[in-house]
């Protein structure tokens, strides 16, 4: 099933079901929220497919028309944004089969002369994969922000002033609700923007936490249900009307040396990530970035990231912003 939150010609909150035709948008009666749904999802004991199917409504919605007059809303979001986890993994991904080798052929080598990261990438390949039911390796892992930095899909996503570099990273993501117990339950996929500060990045491996703390965009919809094991899309930035840069990118376990089911496990093995009632958006990593091409983008430039296994592309334009906050600003109380 095919879900988005939208605004409707109230400018009030829905939920809605992308038809199969991929044209219209049945919206769901009695809520206004994803969130709302899978709570009550939680509370009947049923999937989220369930409960939605016996609430859709008769109408149906033009999904173009939602999608060019920015009246979508990031998939799934919680009414205290403060109340939602923006985190994600690195290290995850193995790439194109040439990229595939060329690691290989370098965590082969011993492990002393590995650089920190080209380790922990070695330990995934390794144990990133275990029995189910059963721990593997631990991945990288770090903290973007809470729910006030995702944006809407045709939203800017806004590089701060300060900021080195601003560049898009094509992934998917998990969405996740934890319930009255305690235990997190998958809502499903989306695709994911996981945009960065790369150059920051670059400078010292340290810098990955810094570098991370920037907005990002979710959507437009929330695939449930099981995922294939190979999915393939396509990462692109468009100036005006021209393609300036492209690439192929592969995601899904196929393409990773983790299992999302090890992913989540070292997400929330942590007790302050199970506390009932908060939203988790996952991010699960990419191989595949414009800035490794030497691209740099300008404002006004526009993501556009296609992953058609999920649904309608993620587009957002970039932006840069003013600077909101000056050296020596602290004030003493």
């Amino acid at each position: 099933m095919r879900l988005i939150q939208f605004l409707d010609a109230a400018g009030q909150a829905a939920v809605g079901v992308v038809d199969k035709d991929g044209a219209t948008v049945r919206p769901l009666q009695g809520y206004t929220s994803t969130y709302a749904l899978a709570l009550a999802a939680i509370e009947r004991g049923e999937s989220l497919e369930s409960v939605a199917t016996g609430t859709l409504a008769a109408a149906r919605l033009s999904y173009a028309d939602l999608l060019h007059g920015r009246r979508l809303l990031p998939p799934l979001t919680h009414p205290d944004p403060a109340h939602c986890h923006v985190t994600g993994t690195g290290l995850t991904h193995l790439g194109s089969a040439a990229a595939r080798d060329a690691m290989h052929q370098k965590v082969a080598d011993d492990e002393a002369t590995l650089s920190d990261s080209m380790r922990v990438f070695k330990w995934g390949i390794e144990g990133g994969r275990p029995q189910p039911g059963q721990a593997g390796v631990q991945p990288e892992w770090f903290y973007k922000g809470d729910g006030s930095i995702v944006v809407a899909p045709g939203a800017p996503l806004v590089s701060p002033a300060f900021a080195l570099d601003g560049g898009e990273e094509p992934e998917l993501v998990g969405l996740y609700l934890i319930g009255p117990d305690g235990r997190p339950h998958r809502l499903g996929y989306a695709i994911g923007n996981e945009f960065s500060d790369h150059v920051t990045e670059r400078q010292n491996y340290l810098y990955l936490a810094h570098s991370k703390l920037r907005p990002c965009a979710i959507g437009p919809e929330l695939r449930t249900g099981e995922l294939p094991q190979h999915l393939e899309g396509r990462s692109r930035i468009l100036r005006g009307d021209a393609v300036v840069w492209e690439r192929p990118f592969l995601t899904g376990e196929a393409n990773m040396c983790h299992s999302l089911a090890n992913l989540e496990y070292h997400h929330f093995k942590y007790a302050p990530h199970r506390r009932p009632g908060d939203v988790h958006l996952h991010f699960f990593g990419t191989a595949t970035l414009s800035f490794a091409d030497g691209i740099h983008l300008q404002p006004g430039d526009r993501f556009e990231i296609e992953l058609p296994d999920l649904g309608a592309p993620l587009s957002n334009p970039f932006d840069v912003a003013e600077a909101e906050f000056a050296a020596g600003s602290v004030a003493a109380l």
